[in-house]
């Protein structure tokens, strides 16, 4: 009687802890994800199972396959073959993407890194980090630099269109 009391109490705790895993599970997929590597640690386990279930597919077209091709079955089975390498193919399309967004990601925040080499702000700032940061007119200057460089590539990129048009002109 008592091991029933027991399983009773622990029942209702182990109820609400689960009913708490599966608020915060909803709670997970319903906000969107933006960052690309949490994405593909999403679309890992579908891969994993899309490539379970293609090959239970394609192990079952072989086997019936081998069986027409001895005469030993006459009917051919119809297991969409076609479908499952879609899917699994689409889920490495999108793992590829992210893979890719994310190495421009890395390489945006190194050129970002690279050419404003002090950070502008921190999160938290205690009394050493002080120095490392940016003040406005530090930034002010960071920023004209930039303007400055973005003109000098908007005036090259016009000069070599001006070039490519005159001289499609001339060979014409």
């Amino acid at each position: 009687m008592a091991t029933s009391q027991q399983s009773s109490q622990n029942d209702p705790l182990q109820q609400s802890q689960q009913s708490q895993q599966q608020s915060q599970q909803q709670q997970q997929q319903q906000q969107p994800i933006d960052d690309p590597t949490s994405k593909v640690k999403m679309l890992v386990p579908h891969l994993r199972e899309s490539l379970v279930n293609l090959m239970k597919i394609t192990s079952h077209n072989f086997v019936n396959y081998a069986g027409i091709d001895n005469a030993s079955k006459s009917e051919n089975p119809s297991q969409r073959l076609d479908k499952s390498l879609e899917e699994f193919y689409s889920i490495c399309d999108q793992i590829e993407l992210n893979l890719r967004l994310a190495r421009e990601y890395m390489v945006q925040s190194g050129e970002s890194a690279h050419h404003t080499p002090v950070a502008i702000w921190a999160p938290k700032t205690e009394a050493g980090q002080m120095d490392t940061l940016q003040n406005y007119g530090m930034y002010i200057n960071t920023v004209k630099t930039q303007i400055t460089y973005a003109k000098d590539i908007h005036d090259l990129l016009q000069e070599w269109c001006k070039r490519l048009g005159s001289s499609t002109v001339i060979e014409k």
